[in-house]
């Protein structure tokens, strides 16, 4: 690459028994930039991200993050990171500040820097009115905002973001979002995981895994490029068994039903005429419609890259 990168990684695998969690992944996340770790649950994001921080130890690859070789050098890379999970892990009986000045004293934040700090983040990420308030009456929002806060109360060069947004609403989802690109902006590494679509259009990078392996890495508007001229939109009188019928046409890799229409996703150059061929399929089984074009999304490519993967597998 020709950016610089934080974290390069080389063919991590890491086995729980005889499940492979992660399998051969190599990563190059470059420095400054949100990267997005796009997958479901179980698909090998968080025992990738515990590795990464030298919290598990793979049983084979190279880590190398912010120069340190991982997992020998753990021990001095945790004062360089800052590590936020899905789940609040704050103390609940502490007031806002408490729960700053503790994490101060866990990074070994200097008193009197530690003092400057929180007062700073406090006001940047709007507590000034609550910062007596105990965390466990914070709404989920509000917990979300404070552990990003405290994440980065030591100034961390990379910050680990476990699936940070699943349990808050819209607008603290957006409100968090303008948060980390801030913390790009002065210079922070990011690595975030989720398995929700509109936060992965959000990342300057995208990686997606599926069943521990890396099936796409590239910015979100390359891999939508790539299914141009792929996905349509059909309006038929009866979507439900439009769905139906062209989920076993020939050339059709994915339908999704929307509302009133039906998303399908074809293909590569699989049918030369694809509109045409959709129609053909509906109208041999007595249905009528009309199939628009329209641009490729996120989960277009989630689809494409985890059934071809699926399809390159070997069968026993």
């Amino acid at each position: 690459m020709s950016e610089r990168a934080a974290i390069r990684a080389r063919g991590l695998t890491r086995r729980f028994g005889t499940l492979v969690a992660v399998d051969r992944v190599d990563l190059d996340v470059p420095v400054r930039h949100v990267y997005g770790f796009l997958g479901p649950n179980g698909s090998g994001k968080s025992t990738t991200i515990r590795m990464l921080c030298g919290l598990l130890t793979p049983n084979a690859g190279e880590i190398d993050v912010l120069g340190l070789t991982i997992p020998a050098q753990a021990d001095a890379l945790r004062s360089r990171i800052g590590y936020m999970t899905q789940k609040f892990s704050l103390f609940e009986d502490l007031s806002v500040r408490e729960n700053f000045e503790f994490m101060a004293a866990m990074h070994n934040v200097p008193r009197e820097r530690a003092r400057r700090r929180i007062d700073e983040l406090i006001e940047q990420y709007r507590f000034a009115n609550m910062h007596k308030q105990l965390a466990g009456t914070l709404s989920g929002g509000q917990k979300q905002r404070l552990a990003l806060a405290c994440a980065v109360i030591h100034e961390p060069e990379l910050l680990f973001l476990d699936e940070p947004t699943s349990a808050v609403d819209p607008e603290s989802r957006r409100d968090f979002w303008e948060k980390l690109f801030d913390l790009a902006d002065t210079g922070t590494t990011l690595l975030v995981s989720t398995h929700l679509m509109d936060e992965a259009e959000r990342c300057h990078r995208l990686a997606i895994l599926d069943h521990g392996r890396l099936v796409a890495d590239d910015t979100p508007a390359v891999l939508t490029g790539r299914l141009q001229g792929r996905t349509f939109i059909v309006d038929a009188s009866d979507p439900r068994r439009a769905q139906r019928t062209l989920a076993q046409a020939r050339g059709v890799l994915g339908v999704a039903q929307i509302g009133h229409h039906v998303r399908v996703l074809t293909e590569a150059a699989d049918v030369h005429d694809m509109p045409g061929h959709i129609h053909a399929a509906l109208a041999q089984a007595g249905q009528h419609a009309q199939v628009t074009p329209v641009p490729p999304n996120l989960e277009d490519v989630f689809v494409a890259v985890t059934r071809h993967a699926q399809a390159m597998e070997p069968t026993a």
